[in-house]
């Protein structure tokens, strides 16, 4: 049986036990605070659970792209060291929603697992909760109860929280489960040892396939537990351990879920892949294949790698697997992305974002392996160069400080110094290390630490959002929570009514007032969070549950839409310009300026930005009126020609936007007239990874501001020129500091001259040797000529030039060619600059160094003397 084939039993089973088949949501999160990533299938129901939300069926079933590698839930160390962990999984599951409970969970799992996909019985173990007495829970006998109609109760173990109460996180919706284990040992292994011996032991062969899950409560952020408003059920199978049991392979690795991509890296690396644990190069192979899932479904649902948030740790796993190629495979050339192909041919059909992303996710994860790979390179060099002072020191410890250095500025894998120190008999200070970790991770808990207090609820009442017609209104609050953090202590607060827009869409949120006759407080942002919309206050109410008037910043909110529709009209008139290839892949819409990334992969032309900018003020001077539609079926918004990204999660029902021909699902403000935006300006274009252009530009009154302060500079640099041609008048200047230059060269150069003359009478004999050191202003161009010319025409030479040109300490040191085997002018450089708070290096003949501190120096050319 195809994995194909296992994925699509699972959902007909389902199907015909009247449950909704729903697609994967996106695995990258962008509304929930508590999670970066899908890490389990329950994620995309958390607001079911909750009550937020109203499921559009009572019962559902899927399979969810799931990504463990943060938090509680990582598996990230344990990819390729063993059979059946993963970064990045499929998790299929059944869902109800205030609907059935154990009984049917029970009885459907072991239909399926016996009846439908035949596994024998007697490979089969299951767990109960056993209860928690600090918890105050009870053992959950009534799972023990119907599972001994179908197992016998010597199958039946006990677990304790840790496996078998089911959270998601800190806080929310959770309860106790029960795991089904399955035995794919062979009949001499199992009379050797039992299989209740092996269940949750990290046996690679008793694994656990599916944990059923009676979500009864909620994790409070206090840690206490309340009761849902409904008790559900949240059932998930891994389904690369599903495929292994059913095929009967020994490891994930070893069905079809892995073997094209296994196969594909053998042909590309020349490595046989034996499926042998501890084998680096195997270990390799796996951390290869796994990874490139992550990273290409990552991608492919919106998430680009970058250096903080979710981007960084998708870089971190693709880094991760660039590095495990290099070392054990020895791919020393970008190859991961030829990977993608066939992943795409593999499970395109069922998601079809790799597909339709494929390109984009092949140049990015190829520009990210290129640029690696100088870190690598650039990285082996540092190494060498630290291993070579540590063993010149009479040391065998490499300091701490500089392997996190080369960890944590240069991105240099700390595993991988460790290796090359190990070759050279040379160990890293691992405590130490270990230590330079922990501050900072210590530093950007500080950064970012939060105390967040439960919600008190004054009211159970869905809120309404009325701030696409108003933008004040009578409101009272509904729930509010205490936050504490590095600026003070704030107040979240939910209202009846809200005129607020939450950030969202690339939008900023709201700002703005909430008052009444006796209090004022200031809307300090606007959020939404698990489906409700939270404003941040600056202290609370004496009494939170009054009747208030709530104001949005007026003239924030009309920049912010200006923006906001402009940006649908840039993107209409990228598209025009450069090909139907362009989507979003990004925005920023604030009231200051707009910031909008796509998909195209050369810089764009001088033309086609003009052009652009002439489209988008087209359609501005068109004053084409806004045509929204509000709480349609998403399939018929889509039928209208409307935009949906790629990435994003949409309801059953949308919001669509439509200015003339541009048609897009969107839940921004918006202007009710194109002519409302005033006019277009692009700021910039640039690059911001690999197949990701970003443009910025302004709109309304920041645009206006912008042409009156080009005018403005216009005119006073007309009057500085006292003319009125300015073009003439600077290509006059231009010629005439042209010629100035020239004429200052001539002088730098005959100047130089003479000081090489002059310091060649001053250098100093030493032990056989001559040393110069001298303090001047010359520039540093002149310098560089000076000891170049010197340490030619002067053998078994020193040269150290300390200058403070335009009041800027510089060391500049120059090794004969004779004596860089004795001396070497980076290092002597590197410690000379520690003087004037400096850095730099070179190589053994040439190095300088550039400086923050004049007053050191008299302090450098001291230390210089003593060399």
């Amino acid at each position: 049986m195809t994995s194909q084939e296992i994925r699509q039993q699972f959902l007909d089973f389902f199907k015909s036990k009247e449950h909704l088949i729903v697609p994967s949501a996106p695995i990258v999160l962008k509304d929930d605070p508590t999670l970066m990533f899908s890490n389990s299938g329950m994620t995309q129901f958390k607001d079911y659970f909750l009550g937020y939300k109203e499921p559009k069926s009572s019962r559902i079933a899927d399979t969810q792209k799931c990504l463990r590698v943060s938090g509680k839930h990582n598996d990230l160390d344990d990819v390729g060291r063993d059979t059946y962990h993963h970064t990045m999984f499929e998790m299929l599951g059944n869902w109800s929603f205030g609907d059935y409970f154990k009984k049917e969970a029970i009885t459907w799992a072991w239909e399926l697992l016996t009846e439908v996909y035949k596994i024998p019985k007697e490979n089969l173990y299951v767990t109960i909760f056993e209860g928690d007495e600090k918890e105050n829970l009870d053992r959950d006998t009534e799972a023990y109860d119907l599972w001994k109609q179908f197992i016998s109760e010597d199958r039946i173990i006990n677990g304790n929280k840790k496996d078998n109460f089911w959270e998601m996180g800190a806080s929310g919706p959770c309860g106790p489960c029960s795991e089904i284990h399955v035995d794919l040992r062979t009949p001499e292994e199992k009379a050797k040892v039992s299989g209740l011996e092996l269940v949750n032991n990290d046996h690679p062969q008793v694994v656990e396939i599916w944990n059923l899950v009676f979500m009864q409560f909620n994790r409070k952020a206090d840690g206490s537990l309340e009761n849902l408003p409904a008790k559900h059920i949240d059932t998930g199978m891994g389904f690369e351990r599903l495929c292994m049991a059913l095929q009967k392979k020994e490891s994930n690795y070893d069905t079809d879920v892995f073997t094209p991509l296994i196969a594909k890296v053998e042909e590309l690396s020349g490595k046989k892949y034996t499926g042998i644990l501890t084998d680096e190069k195997d270990i390799a192979i796996r951390v290869v294949v796994d990874h490139i899932r992550a990273v290409s479904f990552a991608i492919a649902d919106g998430q680009l790698p970058s250096n903080g948030g979710a981007g960084y740790v998708i870089r971190r796993i693709l880094r991760r697997g660039i590095s495990y190629a290099y070392r054990f495979l020895d791919r020393k050339e970008p190859f991961l992305f030829e990977l993608v192909a066939v992943l795409q041919d593999q499970m395109g059909a069922f998601f079809p974002e790799l597909q339709k992303q494929g390109t984009l996710v092949t140049e990015v994860i190829k520009s990210e392996e290129e640029s690696f790979l100088k870190t690598i390179e650039n990285g082996l060099i540092r190494v060498e160069k630290l291993i070579q002072q540590t063993i010149s020191n009479g040391q065998k410890v490499l300091p701490s400080e500089e392997v996190f250095e080369l960890y944590d500025t240069y991105g240099f894998p700390d595993d991988l110094t460790r290796i090359i120190a190990e070759e050279k008999g040379l160990t890293i200070d691992e405590a130490g290390f270990e230590a330079e970790m922990a501050k900072q991770k210590q530093r950007s808990k500080k950064d970012s630490a939060a105390k967040v207090y439960d919600w008190v609820v004054l009211e159970e009442k869905p809120e309404t959002f009325v701030g696409y017609d108003v933008l004040e209104t009578e409101t009272y609050i509904t729930r509010y929570r205490k936050i504490e953090n590095k600026d003070g202590e704030f107040y979240q607060i939910v209202l009846s009514n809200s005129p607020f827009y939450p950030e969202g869409g690339g939008q900023v949120g709201d700002k703005g007032v909430l008052e009444n006759a006796t209090e004022s407080f200031d809307v300090l942002e606007t959020k939404k969070e698990n489906g409700l919309i939270i404003s941040l206050i600056n202290g609370l109410p004496k009494d939170a549950g009054a009747i208030f008037y709530a104001k949005v910043n007026v003239a924030d909110r009309k920049n912010s839409q200006a923006n906001h529709s402009a940006t649908h009209l840039l993107h209409e008139a990228l598209r025009e310009v450069l090909g139907t290839h362009v989507e979003q892949k990004g925005s920023y819409v604030g009231p200051d300026y707009l910031r909008f990334d796509f998909s195209h992969f050369s810089k764009m032309t001088e033309e086609e930005l003009a052009l652009v900018e002439e489209k988008v003020n087209a359609k501005i001077k068109e004053n084409l009126a806004l045509q929204e539609f509000r709480n349609i079926p998403i399939q018929e918004a889509l039928d209208k020609g409307a935009m949906a990204l790629f990435g994003e999660k949409y309801g059953d029902n949308v919001r669509m936007i439509q200015f003339g021909t541009s048609k897009e699902l969107c839940g921004g403000t918006h202007v009710k007239t194109t002519s409302e935006i005033g006019h277009f300006k692009l700021t910039s274009e640039s690059s911001t990874a690999a197949g990701i252009r970003r443009i910025e530009a302004i709109s309304g009154e920041k645009s206006e501001e912008y042409f009156k302060n080009l005018e403005t500079q216009v005119s006073e640099i007309s009057q500085l020129l006292k003319s009125k041609d300015l073009i003439k008048s600077i290509e006059k200047l231009l010629e005439e500091n042209s010629a100035l230059k020239s004429e200052i060269d001539s002088f730098k150069k005959e100047k130089a001259k003479g000081e090489i003359q002059n310091w060649k009478n001053e250098f100093e004999e030493k032990n056989g040797k001559k040393l110069l050191v001298k303090k001047t202003s010359l520039d540093a161009g002149s310098v560089k000529d000076i000891v170049f010319q010197l340490k030619k025409e002067t053998p078994n030479s020193v040269i150290i030039i300390i200058s403070d040109a335009n009041e800027k300490p510089m060391v500049t040191v120059g090794v004969s060619e004779d004596l860089e085997a004795s001396y070497h002018a980076g290092n002597i450089v590197k410690e000379l600059a520690k003087e004037i708070q400096g850095g730099g290096g070179g190589n053994p003949g040439f190095a300088t160094a550039g400086g923050k501190n004049l007053a050191g120096i008299e302090n450098a050319f001291q230390k210089a003397l003593a060399i």
